[in-house]
């Protein structure tokens, strides 16, 4: 904006030597204020104003957009961290009743109903429980790490209790206006980067047109320190200029044409932005509506499997089966238990993300 008023310089100096061949040296004092103002005639200033408002806007919106992935990252990583804990607590439940299990089936080894077979396969089934309890201990801590170092701490001092309930998962109306995308900030920042583009073919037009200054100087000139600053050595111009440029082997017409494709390279790069926004507002609302189905019938899957557990287990008591139909009903109740929390995990992630791709709130 400084280029829309006038400009205000001060010099002051002092020079020894020969003016002409032949002559003495001479001392000059000189002490001079100038002043230039470039009328903006063509607007060339006013669209470079433009366009830095534009860049400003755009930046602004960019570190809006920096702030709004480090949120969604965070929130992320907390809500994983609250599904391993529900799978810890869940996994922490199998390892005891696979001990149980165990014990069981040492004393009926001990009774001679079943053979050594059945016991280490109940020992393996225990031990893989305990492995994953502590891979799963494992996971949590790398979530914990990450939830620290997002907050600006270090992780070494950073630590969160268990968590005992599920988050509310937010559902979110599946008849969102598009609107809603403008205040998604890249999709900002592109559109103001586009009006900053749109103003440098201003700012280029303009090159072609004469440019006016009005300009004015006075001061005092004189050989001699002591009369240097009196009436006899004042001097002093004003008046205007216009200046042209009349053959520049194509420069301002190859600068308009840089900036007109800088202007569609723009206009490209905010349509994407807007295509991606509603590529991922509506693959994150699929996923919302599909995850929900699916979670429910994993839910079914998980019952059923328990069931099934529970009856052959109390076959197995009974010595009507053998222990490969409980291995067998472990296994099963086990996996589904493991596909309920991964869509679980995928439900809050995709939350997550559409809330994002909405801007940040809905």
């Amino acid at each position: 904006q400084a280029g829309l008023f006038p400009s205000l310089s001060a010099n002051a100096s002092k020079s020894h030597g020969v003016a002409a061949p032949g002559a003495g040296a001479t001392n000059g004092y000189n002490l001079g204020l100038s002043a230039s103002w470039e009328v903006d005639l063509w607007g060339a200033v006013r669209r470079e104003v433009e366009a830095g408002k534009a860049k400003q806007q755009a930046s602004e919106a960019q570190l809006a957009a920096i702030r709004l992935s480090s949120q969604t990252q965070l929130a992320t990583a907390y809500l994983q961290l609250v599904v391993a804990d529900m799978q810890l607590a869940n996994l922490r439940q199998s390892e005891k009743l696979l001990g149980d299990t165990l014990q069981l089936t040492r004393n009926q080894y001990a009774a001679g109903i079943v053979g050594d077979d059945a016991v280490a396969s109940a020992e393996s089934q225990w031990k893989t429980a305990q492995a994953t309890v502590v891979d799963k201990r494992l996971t949590r801590a790398q979530l914990e790490h990450a939830i620290a170092a997002q907050l600006g701490l270090a992780p070494a001092s950073f630590a969160l209790p268990p968590a005992t309930q599920q988050p509310h998962l937010p559902q979110i109306p599946a008849g969102l206006p598009s609107t809603l995308l403008e205040r998604r900030p890249d999709i900002a920042a592109a559109e103001r980067n586009m009006a900053a583009a749109n103003a440098q073919i201003g700012v280029a037009k303009a090159a072609f047109f004469p440019t006016l200054t009005l300009g004015a100087s006075g001061g005092y000139r004189g050989s001699t320190f002591a009369d240097w600053v009196t009436l006899p050595n004042r001097i002093w111009s004003v008046g205007p200029s216009l200046a042209l440029t009349l053959f520049d082997a194509g420069l301002r017409r190859a600068q308009t044409d840089q900036a007109i494709a800088g202007y569609d390279a723009s206009v490209a790069s905010y349509r994407q932005t807007v295509l991606a926004a509603l590529q991922g507002v509506e693959d994150n609302l699929s996923a919302q509506s599909l995850l929900k189905e699916e979670a429910d019938m994993q839910r079914a899957a998980v019952a059923a499997a328990k069931r099934a557990e529970t009856i052959a287990q109390n076959q197995y008591q009974a010595g009507t089966v053998a222990y490969l139909n409980v291995l067998s009903a472990q296994n099963a109740r086990i996996a589904a238990e493991n596909n309920l929390w991964t869509v679980i995990n995928r439900q809050y992630t995709g939350s997550v993300a559409l809330i994002a791709a909405l801007g940040g709130r809905w």
